[in-house]
């Protein structure tokens, strides 16, 4: 059982910077940062196992195991990056076991 809990989201002009955190009940699995737009299905963001940091375009992601949190940076936000951002963790199949609560994300112009 890992329990996740996010935190960071709110209202932000586009073209600005975000960053997202997680705190987990433990870091043993495989992390993931997720997003859901409104009307549009859930889409996988980054993924990440071990200590460190993975840059996808905008997107950062970087798990440190000491603090047991999980972080996502976004940066020059767009409007189109609207969406609840939900941390997940430990895989199974082409999906995750464990789901926080989600924190939404408003980008503005």
């Amino acid at each position: 059982q890992v329990h996740l809990v996010e935190c960071g989201g709110g209202s932000v002009q586009a073209g600005g910077s975000l960053r997202l955190s997680c705190a987990a009940s433990n870091t043993l699995c495989e992390m993931a940062w997720y997003r859901q737009a409104p009307g549009k299905e859930r889409e996988l963001i980054l993924k990440i196992s071990g200590d460190g940091t993975t840059t996808q375009g905008r997107f950062t992601i970087s798990l440190d195991k000491s603090k047991a949190t999980l972080y996502l940076q976004i940066d020059s936000l767009k409007t189109e990056d609207t969406a609840t951002y939900y941390c997940a963790a430990c895989r199974s199949g082409t999906d995750h076991r464990y789901w926080g609560q989600g924190t939404q994300v408003t980008a503005s112009s």
